[in-house]
C-alpha cells in the first residue's frame, strides 16, 4: 500500500513538473519524422497480464516490424531526435502515465514483450509477481544494452542467452531486497547513471 501511495504521488508530481518539457519534446518528435508522438507497445505486466507501455517515439513508424531489439547507434530505424531521447532515457518518461494508471511502478523489473517472457523458466517467471517498473537494478547495470547488442554478430542470440538471463537474475535480487529504501537507492543510482 505504501509503495502504491509513493508511486501515485511521485508519478503525478512528475507529470505536472514535466508537462512543459513534454510538450517541447513532443513538438521536436512531430517535426523530425512522420508518425505519432507516443509509441505504445504491448508488454507483459504483473501476473502475466498484457498492457500498453507508453514511450516517446524514437524510431520510424512500424520499425518494430523489422525486429524487437534495438542495436544502438547502428540502428537506422532510430530518428534524429530519437538518438537524443534514447541516450538520456527521455523516451521512458511517459511511463509515468502507466505508473499513475497502476500498470507499473516507479521501481520494479522492466516489463518484457511476450515473445521473450514465453522463454522464461519457472524461476524466472517470479519476476511477474510484481508490477513492472520504469527502472531497476538491471536498467542501471545494462544502461548501455543497445550498444552491447550493436557490437555483436547476432544481437538476438546474445540477448536471449546472455543479457536476458543476467537481467532476470538482477530482477530476482530486487524481489529479495524490495522495499521503499531499496527503491529510493535505485532511483538515485538511476539518476546518477543518466547524468554520467
Amino acid at each position: 500500500m505504501l509503495k502504491r501511495i509513493f508511486d501515485i504521488f511521485f508519478s503525478f508530481l512528475g507529470l505536472i513538473v514535466l508537462f512543459i518539457p513534454f510538450l517541447f519534446i513532443a513538438f521536436l518528435i512531430s517535426i523530425d519524422s512522420k508518425g505519432g508522438v507516443f509509441y505504445k507497445q504491448t508488454r507483459v505486466g504483473k501476473d502475466g497480464i498484457d498492457f500498453k507501455l507508453f514511450k516517446f517515439r524514437s524510431m520510424r513508424t512500424d520499425a518494430d516490424k523489422s525486429g524487437l531489439l534495438t542495436v544502438g547507434g547502428t540502428d537506422s530505424r532510430i530518428t534524429r531526435i530519437g538518438y537524443t531521447v534514447r541516450k538520456y532515457k527521455i523516451d521512458e518518461l511517459p511511463q509515468l502515465i502507466n505508473v499513475l494508471m497502476g500498470e507499473m511502478s516507479l521501481v520494479g523489473p522492466r516489463p518484457e514483450v511476450r515473445r521473450y517472457v514465453d522463454m522464461y523458466t519457472p524461476r524466472q517467471r517470479q519476476v511477474l509477481s510484481l508490477k513492472p517498473g520504469i527502472t531497476d537494478y538491471a536498467s542501471i547495470e545494462y544502461s548501455n544494452e543497445n550498444e552491447l547488442l550493436g557490437n555483436t554478430e547476432n544481437p538476438e542470440d546474445v540477448y536471449i542467452n546472455e543479457i536476458m538471463p543476467a537481467k532476470l537474475n538482477l530482477n530476482l535480487k530486487y524481489i529479495a531486497e524490495q522495499g521503499i529504501l531499496t527503491d529510493l537507492k535505485i532511483i538515485v543510482n538511476t539518476i546518477k547513471k543518466i547524468v554520467k
